[in-house]
Protein backbone atom coordinates (compact mmCIF):
# COMPACT_ATOMS: atom_id res chain seq x y z
CA UNK A 1 0.00 0.00 0.00
CA UNK A 2 1.17 3.37 -1.13
CA UNK A 3 2.23 5.68 1.95
CA UNK A 4 0.27 8.76 2.09
CA UNK A 5 0.67 12.58 2.62
CA UNK A 6 -1.57 15.04 4.63
CA UNK A 7 -1.25 18.54 4.64
CA UNK A 8 -3.31 20.23 7.69
CA UNK A 9 -4.24 23.74 7.71
CA UNK A 10 -4.41 25.29 11.61
CA UNK A 11 -6.85 27.81 12.98
CA UNK A 12 -7.07 30.42 15.41
CA UNK A 13 -4.34 30.75 18.23
CA UNK A 14 -1.86 30.11 15.75
CA UNK A 15 -0.90 33.56 14.84
CA UNK A 16 1.94 35.27 16.03
CA UNK A 17 3.30 38.96 14.74
CA UNK A 18 6.00 38.69 12.38
CA UNK A 19 4.02 35.84 10.57
CA UNK A 20 4.79 35.33 6.88
CA UNK A 21 6.80 37.80 6.26
CA UNK A 22 9.43 35.38 5.46
CA UNK A 23 7.50 34.20 2.77
CA UNK A 24 6.86 36.98 1.08
CA UNK A 25 10.22 38.46 1.05
CA UNK A 26 11.35 35.19 -0.26
CA UNK A 27 9.47 32.95 -2.95
CA UNK A 28 7.01 35.45 -5.31
CA UNK A 29 4.11 32.63 -5.57
CA UNK A 30 3.76 33.49 -1.65
CA UNK A 31 4.10 37.20 -2.90
CA UNK A 32 1.31 36.97 -4.98
CA UNK A 33 -0.87 35.55 -2.32
CA UNK A 34 -0.83 38.45 -0.02
CA UNK A 35 -1.01 40.81 -2.49
CA UNK A 36 -4.11 38.91 -4.08
CA UNK A 37 -5.76 38.39 0.13
CA UNK A 38 -5.19 42.61 0.51
CA UNK A 39 -6.89 43.32 -2.58
CA UNK A 40 -9.78 41.36 -2.06
CA UNK A 41 -9.97 42.25 1.64
CA UNK A 42 -9.77 46.71 0.56
CA UNK A 43 -7.02 46.60 3.51
CA UNK A 44 -3.82 45.10 4.11
CA UNK A 45 -3.86 41.85 5.69
CA UNK A 46 0.00 41.07 4.78
CA UNK A 47 0.79 44.54 7.01
CA UNK A 48 -1.58 42.93 9.22
CA UNK A 49 0.48 39.85 9.57
CA UNK A 50 3.97 41.45 9.08
CA UNK A 51 3.25 44.32 11.72
CA UNK A 52 0.36 43.84 13.65
CA UNK A 53 0.31 43.58 17.57
CA UNK A 54 -0.40 40.77 19.09
CA UNK A 55 -3.80 42.48 20.70
CA UNK A 56 -4.37 43.41 17.02
CA UNK A 57 -3.83 39.89 15.56
CA UNK A 58 -5.79 38.18 18.47
CA UNK A 59 -9.66 40.15 17.18
CA UNK A 60 -11.28 37.63 15.96
CA UNK A 61 -12.15 39.26 12.24
CA UNK A 62 -8.10 40.43 12.03
CA UNK A 63 -6.93 36.50 12.95
CA UNK A 64 -9.17 34.74 10.50
CA UNK A 65 -8.38 36.65 7.23
CA UNK A 66 -4.36 36.65 8.85
CA UNK A 67 -4.16 33.13 9.25
CA UNK A 68 -5.70 32.06 5.93
CA UNK A 69 -3.27 34.15 3.94
CA UNK A 70 -0.19 32.83 5.69
CA UNK A 71 -1.85 28.91 5.46
CA UNK A 72 -2.49 29.58 1.87
CA UNK A 73 1.00 31.19 0.74
CA UNK A 74 3.16 28.54 2.80
CA UNK A 75 0.66 26.15 0.16
CA UNK A 76 1.60 27.72 -3.10
CA UNK A 77 5.17 27.90 -2.34
CA UNK A 78 5.16 23.80 -1.67
CA UNK A 79 2.66 23.22 -4.62
CA UNK A 80 5.32 25.57 -6.73
CA UNK A 81 7.77 23.10 -5.92
CA UNK A 82 5.11 20.13 -6.92
CA UNK A 83 4.50 18.96 -3.51
CA UNK A 84 0.90 17.68 -3.59
CA UNK A 85 -0.81 15.90 -0.77
CA UNK A 86 -3.39 12.80 -1.11
CA UNK A 87 -6.14 14.30 1.69
CA UNK A 88 -6.10 17.96 3.25
CA UNK A 89 -7.55 19.13 6.60
CA UNK A 90 -8.26 21.89 8.83
CA UNK A 91 -8.92 22.92 12.00
CA UNK A 92 -11.72 24.83 12.56
CA UNK A 93 -11.14 28.62 10.69
CA UNK A 94 -8.12 26.09 9.08
CA UNK A 95 -10.84 24.43 6.86
CA UNK A 96 -11.02 27.30 4.30
CA UNK A 97 -7.48 27.32 3.61
CA UNK A 98 -7.48 23.74 2.89
CA UNK A 99 -10.70 24.66 0.56
CA UNK A 100 -8.37 27.52 -1.33
CA UNK A 101 -5.63 24.86 -1.13
CA UNK A 102 -8.30 21.89 -2.92
CA UNK A 103 -9.45 24.43 -5.44
CA UNK A 104 -12.63 24.35 -3.81
CA UNK A 105 -12.41 28.47 -3.06
CA UNK A 106 -10.84 30.88 -4.86
CA UNK A 107 -8.22 32.86 -2.44
CA UNK A 108 -10.69 36.20 -2.40
CA UNK A 109 -13.78 34.64 -1.44
CA UNK A 110 -12.48 32.37 0.98
CA UNK A 111 -10.45 35.45 2.57
CA UNK A 112 -13.70 37.72 2.67
CA UNK A 113 -15.87 34.97 4.07
CA UNK A 114 -13.20 34.66 6.91
CA UNK A 115 -13.14 38.20 8.05
CA UNK A 116 -16.87 38.04 7.94
CA UNK A 117 -17.17 35.08 10.07
CA UNK A 118 -14.72 36.53 12.41
CA UNK A 119 -16.94 39.54 12.71
CA UNK A 120 -20.13 37.32 12.60
CA UNK A 121 -18.98 35.21 15.35
CA UNK A 122 -17.70 38.44 17.84
CA UNK A 123 -20.87 39.81 17.18
CA UNK A 124 -23.07 36.94 18.04
CA UNK A 125 -22.30 36.84 21.55
CA UNK A 126 -21.39 39.55 24.11
CA UNK A 127 -18.24 39.63 25.43
CA UNK A 128 -18.16 38.21 28.88
CA UNK A 129 -21.21 36.31 28.26
CA UNK A 130 -19.48 33.68 26.73
CA UNK A 131 -16.28 31.73 27.33
CA UNK A 132 -13.98 28.85 26.05
CA UNK A 133 -11.88 26.09 28.41
CA UNK A 134 -9.26 23.48 27.54
CA UNK A 135 -9.80 20.00 29.64
CA UNK A 136 -6.87 17.71 29.89
CA UNK A 137 -6.67 14.53 30.57
CA UNK A 138 -10.20 13.52 30.13
CA UNK A 139 -12.08 11.67 27.03
CA UNK A 140 -14.52 13.06 24.81
CA UNK A 141 -17.35 10.58 26.46
CA UNK A 142 -16.68 12.18 30.36
CA UNK A 143 -16.58 15.96 28.07
CA UNK A 144 -20.26 15.25 27.24
CA UNK A 145 -21.04 14.02 30.29
CA UNK A 146 -19.33 17.13 32.49
CA UNK A 147 -20.91 19.18 30.11
CA UNK A 148 -24.76 18.02 30.29
CA UNK A 149 -24.58 17.73 34.31
CA UNK A 150 -22.98 21.36 34.40
CA UNK A 151 -25.48 23.07 31.24
CA UNK A 152 -28.43 23.95 33.96
CA UNK A 153 -30.35 25.70 31.18
CA UNK A 154 -27.50 27.11 29.81
CA UNK A 155 -25.40 26.16 27.10
CA UNK A 156 -21.78 23.69 27.37
CA UNK A 157 -20.71 21.71 25.37
CA UNK A 158 -17.54 20.08 23.27
CA UNK A 159 -16.37 22.21 20.95
CA UNK A 160 -13.14 20.73 19.81
CA UNK A 161 -12.51 16.97 20.06
CA UNK A 162 -8.62 17.40 19.73
CA UNK A 163 -7.41 14.72 21.27
CA UNK A 164 -7.56 11.58 23.38
CA UNK A 165 -6.62 13.90 26.00
CA UNK A 166 -7.87 16.58 25.17
CA UNK A 167 -11.22 18.52 24.79
CA UNK A 168 -11.88 22.46 24.51
CA UNK A 169 -16.14 22.88 25.96
CA UNK A 170 -17.90 26.42 25.22
CA UNK A 171 -20.91 27.86 25.70
CA UNK A 172 -22.14 30.19 28.62
CA UNK A 173 -19.69 31.72 30.78
CA UNK A 174 -21.30 30.22 34.11
CA UNK A 175 -21.64 26.65 32.93
CA UNK A 176 -18.55 26.58 31.37
CA UNK A 177 -17.38 27.57 35.05
CA UNK A 178 -19.31 25.06 36.32
CA UNK A 179 -18.25 22.15 33.51
CA UNK A 180 -14.61 22.80 34.40
CA UNK A 181 -15.36 21.78 38.23
CA UNK A 182 -16.80 19.15 37.17
CA UNK A 183 -14.36 18.16 35.24
CA UNK A 184 -11.81 17.97 37.86
CA UNK A 185 -13.81 16.37 40.36
CA UNK A 186 -13.97 13.21 37.23
CA UNK A 187 -9.81 13.22 37.14
CA UNK A 188 -9.31 15.54 34.49
CA UNK A 189 -5.49 17.08 35.12
CA UNK A 190 -6.06 20.41 33.77
CA UNK A 191 -9.01 22.68 33.58
CA UNK A 192 -7.95 26.05 31.81
CA UNK A 193 -10.20 28.82 31.01
CA UNK A 194 -8.65 30.56 27.18
CA UNK A 195 -8.08 33.73 26.12
CA UNK A 196 -10.63 33.72 23.62
CA UNK A 197 -13.38 36.64 22.19
CA UNK A 198 -16.05 34.63 21.36
CA UNK A 199 -17.45 30.93 22.58
CA UNK A 200 -16.47 29.21 19.29
CA UNK A 201 -18.45 26.00 17.70
CA UNK A 202 -21.63 25.51 20.11
CA UNK A 203 -25.33 26.78 20.07
CA UNK A 204 -24.39 30.03 21.40
CA UNK A 205 -23.09 31.29 17.67
CA UNK A 206 -26.36 30.23 15.75
CA UNK A 207 -26.96 34.17 14.90
CA UNK A 208 -23.36 33.98 13.47
CA UNK A 209 -24.34 30.73 11.49
CA UNK A 210 -27.67 32.54 9.77
CA UNK A 211 -25.51 35.37 8.82
CA UNK A 212 -22.73 33.39 7.53
CA UNK A 213 -25.08 31.08 5.67
CA UNK A 214 -26.05 34.07 2.56
CA UNK A 215 -22.59 34.94 2.02
CA UNK A 216 -21.62 31.24 1.66
CA UNK A 217 -24.30 30.73 -0.58
CA UNK A 218 -23.26 33.40 -2.72
CA UNK A 219 -20.00 31.84 -3.07
CA UNK A 220 -18.98 29.68 -5.92
CA UNK A 221 -17.84 26.85 -4.93
CA UNK A 222 -16.05 24.06 -7.52
CA UNK A 223 -15.50 20.33 -6.57
CA UNK A 224 -12.33 19.29 -5.01
CA UNK A 225 -8.54 18.35 -6.55
CA UNK A 226 -8.08 16.11 -3.43
CA UNK A 227 -10.69 14.95 -0.80
CA UNK A 228 -11.08 17.16 2.46
CA UNK A 229 -11.57 15.50 5.66
CA UNK A 230 -14.15 18.01 7.57
CA UNK A 231 -14.62 19.13 10.65
CA UNK A 232 -18.25 18.01 11.47
CA UNK A 233 -17.99 14.39 9.76
CA UNK A 234 -14.46 13.47 10.29
CA UNK A 235 -14.92 12.19 7.08
CA UNK A 236 -14.04 12.74 3.06
CA UNK A 237 -15.58 15.67 1.00
CA UNK A 238 -14.87 15.79 -3.57
CA UNK A 239 -17.62 18.01 -4.08
CA UNK A 240 -18.68 21.48 -4.74
CA UNK A 241 -21.98 21.37 -2.44
CA UNK A 242 -20.72 18.92 -0.03
CA UNK A 243 -18.14 22.00 0.90
CA UNK A 244 -20.62 24.55 0.66
CA UNK A 245 -22.56 22.87 3.43
CA UNK A 246 -19.78 21.23 5.64
CA UNK A 247 -19.01 25.02 6.15
CA UNK A 248 -22.49 25.97 7.21
CA UNK A 249 -22.78 23.24 9.68
CA UNK A 250 -19.19 24.29 11.18
CA UNK A 251 -20.14 27.19 12.92
CA UNK A 252 -21.81 25.76 15.58
CA UNK A 253 -20.95 22.13 15.30
CA UNK A 254 -17.79 20.63 16.90
CA UNK A 255 -14.49 20.44 15.56
CA UNK A 256 -13.94 16.71 15.55
CA UNK A 257 -10.48 16.51 14.70
CA UNK A 258 -9.07 13.55 16.95
CA UNK A 259 -11.53 11.27 14.48
CA UNK A 260 -9.88 12.95 11.35
CA UNK A 261 -7.00 12.24 12.33
CA UNK A 262 -7.67 8.94 13.01
CA UNK A 263 -9.55 8.65 9.56
CA UNK A 264 -6.44 9.76 8.12
CA UNK A 265 -4.23 7.21 9.76
CA UNK A 266 -6.61 4.63 8.56
CA UNK A 267 -5.82 5.42 5.01
CA UNK A 268 -2.10 4.99 5.51
CA UNK A 269 -1.20 8.89 5.84
CA UNK A 270 2.72 8.28 7.06
CA UNK A 271 3.65 12.13 6.44
CA UNK A 272 2.01 14.89 8.12
CA UNK A 273 2.79 18.88 6.98
CA UNK A 274 1.01 21.63 9.13
CA UNK A 275 0.68 24.53 6.44
CA UNK A 276 0.85 27.69 8.19
CA UNK A 277 2.02 29.36 11.43
CA UNK A 278 2.40 27.52 14.19
CA UNK A 279 2.82 23.67 15.31
CA UNK A 280 -0.25 22.66 17.22
CA UNK A 281 -1.74 20.35 14.77
CA UNK A 282 1.62 18.59 14.96
CA UNK A 283 1.33 18.00 18.85
CA UNK A 284 -2.46 16.50 18.73
CA UNK A 285 -1.19 14.21 15.61
CA UNK A 286 2.02 12.86 17.74
CA UNK A 287 -0.40 12.55 20.44
CA UNK A 288 -2.38 9.88 18.46
CA UNK A 289 0.84 8.54 16.51
CA UNK A 290 4.37 9.20 17.45
CA UNK A 291 5.67 6.91 14.66
CA UNK A 292 4.30 9.37 11.17
CA UNK A 293 6.69 11.54 9.43
CA UNK A 294 5.75 15.30 10.88
CA UNK A 295 6.91 18.51 9.19
CA UNK A 296 5.66 22.13 9.07
CA UNK A 297 5.66 25.05 6.56
CA UNK A 298 5.95 28.41 8.00
CA UNK A 299 9.42 29.82 7.22
CA UNK A 300 12.32 29.75 4.73
CA UNK A 301 13.51 26.88 7.19
CA UNK A 302 10.94 24.81 7.99
CA UNK A 303 9.68 24.70 4.17
CA UNK A 304 13.26 23.40 3.00
CA UNK A 305 13.09 20.77 5.15
CA UNK A 306 9.14 19.80 4.34
CA UNK A 307 10.69 19.59 0.93
CA UNK A 308 13.42 17.15 1.57
CA UNK A 309 11.27 15.36 3.74
CA UNK A 310 8.36 14.97 1.50
CA UNK A 311 10.32 13.63 -1.56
Amino acid sequence: MNMNKAFVFPGQGSQYPGMGRELYEKYPAAHQVFEEADDALGFSVSKMCFEGTQEELRLTENTQPAILAMSVAAFRVLEERGCRPDYVAGHSLGEYSALVAAGALTLGDAAVLVRQRGRYMQEAVPVGVGAMAALVGIESEMAHAVCAKAAEEQIVAPANLNSSVQVVIAGHREAVERAMTLAKEAGARHAIMLPVSAPFHCLLLQPAADRLKYDIDACSFADLKFPLITNVDAGPIETADAARKSLERQVTMPVRWQESVQWLLGKNVRKFVEVGPGKVLLGLIRNADKSVGMFNAEDEKSLENAFSGLL
